[in-house]
């Protein structure tokens, strides 16, 4: 399919669906080739849609699904350090320079269609040496997470590429997510890179970077929840969640959007719902932990959700 529209500050968008380029959003499903015929368009539709059906049944058998509408419209960026604007301006400029040169799509494409991920070395701290410290939670797939002795993941591979670029040696933290800005904040690491969405709060710590991916929120429930079968939009699901009670729970990684869109705040703009939230280090312990019966939903990102809840239905 051909030329969608043009935007100001183009950004990829999440899931697969829309990749940047230069000033132009193209529609690509499978992270292949934007321009085709009439009859290849058709035939890769045809295709998409037997995919699409086939993962349908797949998650009905599964034990966990994704509920399919954007609770939030969030944007992802880096924290950098305040007192470094040096290095403020050399992420901006490479953000932009990845996006532009198909790099950014390239590490998407490994995570959302069907790339081989990267491994990614981390070295031991020194502060004798010239290194780039990154503070993560590499508990948050796609975008960092850690396989055997290495990371991977979409935050991860731009940490490796923006090191080298700088010419540094690149050392990542692994800690908890509430603990990443503030990491920052007190210069103990250089910038945050680990799905951060940008607001005031964490601004208090960080200077973000131009942001570089769109995302949102969603719900994930029990495969056999027949609760939002009916919603035909993100505000028919709110409205399900808004006739909660007190003594339901809803779960998720805690210090993430999820917890503010539960708990209600002023700064995000979220009203709050009448359930209680229930707090998690990673939003597939609250996946698992609502499988056990402790909560009945979970709020996450959206990438995470779908990572997490097709990992938990394939073990099935």
């Amino acid at each position: 399919m051909g030329l969608i529209e043009k935007v100001a500050n183009p950004y990829w968008v999440r899931g697969g669906t829309y990749y940047e380029k230069g000033d132009c959003i193209m529609f690509n499903c499978c992270g292949g080739k934007t321009t085709e015929t009439t009859a290849a368009a058709e035939n890769k539709t045809e295709t998409t849609a037997g995919e699409a059906a086939e993962e349908k049944k797949d998650e009905a058998a599964g034990v966990v699904k994704v509920i399919e509408y954007d609770l939030t419209d969030e944007q992802y960026a880096f924290g950098v350090d305040k007192d470094q604007p040096e290095l403020l301006e050399q992420v901006n400029a490479f953000i932009a320079k990845i996006q532009e040169d198909g790099t950014f799509d390239a590490i998407c494409d490994k995570y959302f269609s069907d790339g081989e991920p990267a491994a990614v070395e981390s070295a031991e701290y020194d502060a004798s040496k010239d290194q780039l410290v990154v503070a993560t939670n590499a508990s948050f797939e796609p975008f960092e997470y850690v396989d055997g002795d290495s990371y991977k993941g979409i935050d991860m591979e731009i940490a490796a590429l923006f090191a080298q670029e700088l010419g540094k040696e690149l050392v990542i933290e692994n800690m908890d997510f509430d603990a990443v800005c503030l990491s920052v904040g007190q210069h103990k690491c250089d910038i945050a890179m680990a799905g951060l969405t940008i607001n005031e709060e964490r601004e208090e710590y960080v200077t973000f970077s131009d942001p570089y991916y769109k995302a949102s929120q969603r719900l994930v429930t029990l495969a056999d929840d027949t609760a939002f079968d009916d919603c035909k939009d993100a505000a028919s699901v709110e409205e399900v969640l808004k006739g909660l009670s007190a003594s339901d729970k809803i779960g998720g990684q805690q210090g993430t959007t999820a917890q503010y869109f539960v708990e209600g705040s002023d700064d995000w703009g979220f009203e709050g719902l009448p359930a209680e939230w229930v707090p998690y280090k990673s939003a597939s312990l609250a996946v698992q932990d609502m499988i056990n019966g402790n909560v009945k939903y979970v709020i996450i990102d959206a990438a995470p959700a779908e990572s997490i809840t097709k990992a938990i239905n394939a073990m099935q």
